[in-house]
């Protein structure tokens, strides 16, 4: 297939004067970058309309193209659309399993490749983008995804909204960094930047856009609650995450809970990955009551079946660890199981419906039925 890139500014010239002209030539072509000429969308479903031959453009950007205000068409009946998320420790290490699907069927995947301590810190800070995870070094790594997260801000943006105030947004993205794995309160955070509650909600859409962050909804049974309750903003990479925190394998060893808050964004991005690939259909929510019992991860399936996640960054499990999934077993027959992912190499049973398992199970082996 033809590659065409509209980070070439020729091209997306040619794209925005005369869209119908370019897409006219093309028989079958890749078009990178698409968000910066959405004017293309018109004239690739004309071109569609024509020649109905599926898998004739293949159309790859780094911002969520249905969102933006430009888009005329959403080409709707005439395009499927995937999201890419960095690669998986599956991918990298071999793991054939896919947690949800296993987990779900009652059977935790086989450990393979095993990681604990410094090994699971490098694998944490490292996160999941191809061209960091190729860097040999973590300086070259930190220094790649600074220029990544610049090159989105700076250029990413623009095209996909008009900000007023871009100087703004490094720093605002720098303070969800510090909040990540927490309840969002737009007006606090908005409020130290001098950004009002609309401005602060709106730039995290444009994060969410770029695939950089996600808003987790609360369980609860009735759906309507967790429309109207406070969301958890979550990273999608660890890797990322990091480089804004600005920390270091050092400081995983002298502030373990800050570890602790970066190893359950690597785990949310697993098993996200997990749910894009599965055979099954599942929902990754939090739980939190009223008296302050939580959940980091819940994972709900079309049945309505639940299973609850916490995440630990040692090596031993304290009995104060399950009190919040405790507690979501107690909400019915629903919940099917409870794991505590934490930094060890055995299965542990931790009651009834409870275990200890290890966080490199999330690349493991599927265990025979």
């Amino acid at each position: 297939m033809r590659y065409l890139t509209l980070d070439d500014e020729t091209t997306r010239l040619a794209a925005v004067e005369d869209p119908s002209g370019m897409i006219r030539v093309q028989d079958r072509a890749v078009i990178d970058e698409i968000q910066r000429a959405p004017q293309l969308l018109l004239a690739i479903k004309k071109s569609i309309d024509e020649d109905r031959r599926p898998g004739r453009f293949l159309l790859t950007g780094s911002a969520n193209l249905m969102t933006l205000p430009t888009v005329a068409d959403s080409l709707a009946g005439r395009m499927e659309t995937l999201s890419l998320f960095p690669l998986s420790q599956s991918e990298m290490r071999g793991g054939t399993a896919n947690w949800l699907d296993s987990v779900f069927s009652g059977r935790i995947p086989r450990l393979q490749t095993v990681l604990t301590d410094n090994n699971l810190v490098e694998a944490v800070l490292a996160g999941g983008y191809p061209e960091a995870v190729m860097r040999a070094t973590a300086r070259r790594r930190t220094a790649w995804a600074r220029q990544y997260i610049d090159a989105l801000i700076q250029r990413d943006v623009r095209d996909i909204a008009g900000v007023d105030r871009l100087d703004t947004l490094p720093r605002f993205l720098g303070a969800l960094a510090q909040v990540s794995g927490q309840l969002c309160n737009y007006s606090q955070l908005g409020g130290q930047l001098g950004l009002d509650h609309k401005t602060a909600a709106r730039y995290v859409g444009l994060f969410e856009q770029m695939f950089l962050l996600r808003r987790i909804e609360v369980y609860a049974a009735n759906r309507l609650n967790r429309v109207v309750k406070t969301p958890k903003l979550q990273f999608i990479d660890s890797g990322l995450l990091a480089t804004l925190l600005d920390f270091s394998p050092d400081k995983a060893v002298r502030d373990r809970s800050r570890f602790g808050n970066l190893l359950e964004t690597f785990v949310y991005g697993e098993l996200r990955k997990h749910a894009a690939s599965a055979d099954g259909d599942y929902r990754l929510l939090y739980y939190r009551d009223h008296d302050k019992y939580e959940v980091d991860l819940v994972i709900e399936d079309t049945a309505g079946r639940l299973i609850g996640v916490e995440v630990k960054a040692a090596a031993t499990i304290k009995a104060s660890d399950l009190k919040g999934l405790k507690r979501l077993a107690a909400t019915g027959d629903r919940f099917k199981m409870g794991v505590v992912l934490y930094d060890g190499t055995e299965t542990m049973p931790m009651g009834e419906r409870l275990c200890a398992v290890p966080v490199s199970t999330l690349w493991g082996i599927e265990e025979a039925a």
